[in-house]
């Protein structure tokens, strides 16, 4: 998971870089075809399917649905804002899949938890500052591509689990490639990746392929309660990343945000590890 997560914040680190000068759509749609087609190697040389039957499943189905508004929107969130806040606002998700398991899968959740929730949002709010001379509307699509990633999630249980890492890898990249030509249909601003911008866009594809491998098999074979909580890493790996490449400089309201989603949802996980409410 650790693994993962850094390599996850390489993919963003990469991804950003090139779309500094090169079209966001353009870059979308060669980033998802490059890593869609490293998966489809794999696929291949492990001997196996590259159109699962199960893709035609509800549960697969509505999985791509929530997938595609995630990779669209956290792709924009990437593209216009820090990458430190962008990241931050994503280590939310677990929160929200933890609010979806009690609405969709009926889950039994005390005040403890609920109480956890409420400061995680609060911590996002803090990050998003809404009314205060900080705020960025562009966070928005942060917010956005984070109810989309745990929409996915939550969709994962009820995906077949006949289904490899490589092939689910492919039907993943695939949704970014599409979620380009929706960006490129609305707006096709900006130049065709070239020279060092198309380096950056092999280097998130390659990083990409690893940590949505990595992630897979965590979530497979670890126990989730334990490794779920390493998903914080994330914010750690963007932050240093976004000080030292981008020259960002988080600020306290930012700072504090983090720190109380992070702990939140730490709290929630030993909750679930512990099997309490």
């Amino acid at each position: 998971m650790v693994l993962a997560m850094g390599a996850f914040a390489l993919e963003d680190m990469f991804f950003k870089a090139a779309t500094k000068e090169a079209s966001i759509a353009l870059s979308m749609i060669f980033f998802g075809l490059g890593g869609m087609l490293v998966f489809v190697l794999m696929t291949l040389r492990a001997k196996e399917v590259l159109i699962h039957p199960g893709l035609k499943s509800r549960a697969l189905l509505v999985r791509t649905i929530f997938e595609l508004g995630g990779r669209l929107f956290y792709a924009l969130a990437i593209a216009l804002t820090p990458l430190s806040s962008a990241s931050a606002i994503l280590q939310a998700t677990p929160l929200v899949v933890a609010l979806g398991a009690v609405i969709f899968f009926n889950e039994k959740v005390g005040w403890r938890r609920w109480a956890a929730i409420a400061v995680g949002f609060a911590g996002v709010l803090l990050i998003l500052r809404p009314g205060l001379d900080g705020f960025e509307a562009t966070s928005i699509f942060a917010v956005l591509g984070t109810i989309g990633f745990a929409g996915r999630d939550l969709a994962t249980r009820a995906s077949p689990p006949s289904m490899s890492a490589r092939q689910l890898g492919i039907y993943g990249f695939a949704n970014i490639a599409i979620a380009g030509l929706i960006v490129l249909y609305f707006n096709n601003e900006g130049g065709m990746p070239t020279g060092l911008n198309l380096v950056y866009i092999i280097g998130a594809s390659l990083t990409g392929v690893l940590a949505y491998y990595a992630l897979t098999l965590a979530m497979r074979i670890g126990e989730i309660s334990v490794v779920a909580s390493f998903r914080y890493t994330r914010l750690v790996f963007a932050m240093l990343l976004g000080i030292i490449v981008f020259q960002e400089r988080p600020d306290t309201l930012t700072l504090v945000g983090s720190a109380i989603i992070v702990g939140s949802g730490l709290y929630t996980a030993i909750r679930n590890r512990q099997g309490k409410a």
